[in-house]
């Protein structure tokens, strides 16, 4: 045997758990994300979406995909540091660097390609980045990539960061990193208090806001917005996988900032272009957000009719502030039970284990859309209850749930 099938083959953990009956990843559907999806022939409810305004299968946008392929192809055929730049880009950079109120934005192929992108490129030795402990992989990839020493302080814990950065020297440059919204519990990172943190002790801030914009503040304009702190944030990031129904991320600045990032960020450099079906999908869901304020309102409808209901039979939702409900199990083998009878009922949620979170905090991920009906949450909540009490998973005894 190989060296390397010595070290691969040690690794059987997905195995097991198929042969419980309970493996929930990489479940093959057969239609386009809505809050129905196909699923082995059948029909089944969508809570496991990012797609938080339901916009990619809204038929605007599938009609301004139709019609960027039209004019463009299916592909750039290289990278826009070279031969990739479609007017079609520049477009898309200016009318998003407009909507987020920054200067400048830029456009990399990849939500993960941006923090892989940006962080090692503006940091080196004898920097700091200091991290939240929740944030997402791909800003802990991208601050491993950097020679800067990295500090992680604890989950929204102002007096933790404020110790981070009183050990830092005044005069080193320090970016302070952290989610907008954290992707598996659902809460918003304080934004207003790190940027005043930031500015006693002389740091610069970057927000990865994938899961906050076009889901907090005005219109849709994420976390910075949300806090009244646009002007203080230095960096906001994000992709465009999530609320505006394509593939893709961006990096929103000052002019400066995005030219140097523009001709020293390997990640943008040295990938190929984000397709024109994605940039197109990207400025059509900016045209929604902008002309139709129903869209986002559903949204926050939905999120508080279902986080109502879940509190109403006793789930534990954790903190969660946003469309991205999590509904701690906190036991390993329930949790992928949870979700694969939910799958029976058809129900689909996200089962998330470590190293996703620590092993006291598995939980399901439940997500809302815009477009969900109240009677599809109504639904989803009761087969929830059905199955936590099959499981034996405790329910806050102040709510005796009815049979």
């Amino acid at each position: 045997m190989s060296h390397l099938r010595e070290r691969t083959s040690q690794y059987r953990e997905p195995q097991k758990v198929k042969k419980l009956g309970y493996y929930s990843y990489f479940r093959e559907l057969e239609s386009e994300q809505d809050t129905e999806v196909m699923y082995q022939g059948r029909k089944i409810l969508m809570f496991g979406s990012n797609s938080y305004l339901g916009l990619t299968s809204d038929p605007r946008v599938k009609e301004a995909c139709k019609k960027a392929i039209d004019k463009y192809g299916s592909g750039c055929g290289g990278s826009r540091f070279l031969n990739g730049t479609l007017d079609l880009h520049v477009e898309l950079e200016h009318r998003l660097a407009s909507f987020l109120d920054k200067e400048a934005v830029l456009a990399y192929s990849t939500g993960f390609q941006v923090n892989i992108g940006v962080i090692p490129c503006l940091t080196g030795a004898g920097d700091f980045i200091i991290l939240d402990r929740n944030d997402h992989a791909s800003i802990i990839e991208g601050s491993r990539l950097s020679q800067a020493k990295t500090l992680y302080f604890k989950h929204n814990d102002m007096q933790s960061l404020e110790r981070k950065l009183a050990n830092c020297p005044i005069n080193a440059f320090k970016l302070i990193v952290v989610d907008g919204v954290f992707s598996m519990e659902g809460n918003i990172a304080k934004l207003d208090q790190i940027v005043e943190l930031a500015k006693e002790y002389n740091a610069s801030v970057m927000s990865d806001c994938a899961h906050g914009v076009g889901v907090l503040g005005p219109n849709g304009k994420g976390t910075a917005a949300h806090f009244g702190v646009n002007d203080e944030v230095d960096l906001i990031g994000g992709t465009f996988s999530k609320s505006f129904a394509a593939l893709g991320g961006f990096i929103a600045s000052d002019q400066d900032t995005i030219n140097y990032l523009k001709h020293h960020s390997r990640s943008f450099i040295f990938s190929a272009s984000m397709t024109p079906a994605s940039a197109a999908a990207v400025i059509e869901s900016i045209n929604i957000l902008e002309s139709d304020p129903s869209v986002l309102d559903n949204l926050w409808d939905n999120t508080r009719y279902a986080k109502d209901a879940f509190d109403a039979v006793g789930f534990d939702t954790g903190e969660s502030e946003t469309p991205i409900i999590p509904i701690y199990i906190r036991n390993f083998e329930k949790t992928f039970m949870f979700s694969t009878r939910l799958m029976e009922e058809g129900i689909f949620v996200n089962t998330v284990v470590p190293p996703a979170v620590s092993p006291t905090d598995t939980l399901i991920r439940f997500s809302l859309m815009s477009t969900h009906t109240k009677s599809q949450i109504d639904y989803a909540v009761d087969k929830m209850v059905q199955i936590a009490q099959e499981l034996h998973i405790p329910l806050e005894e102040k709510v005796k749930v009815a049979s």
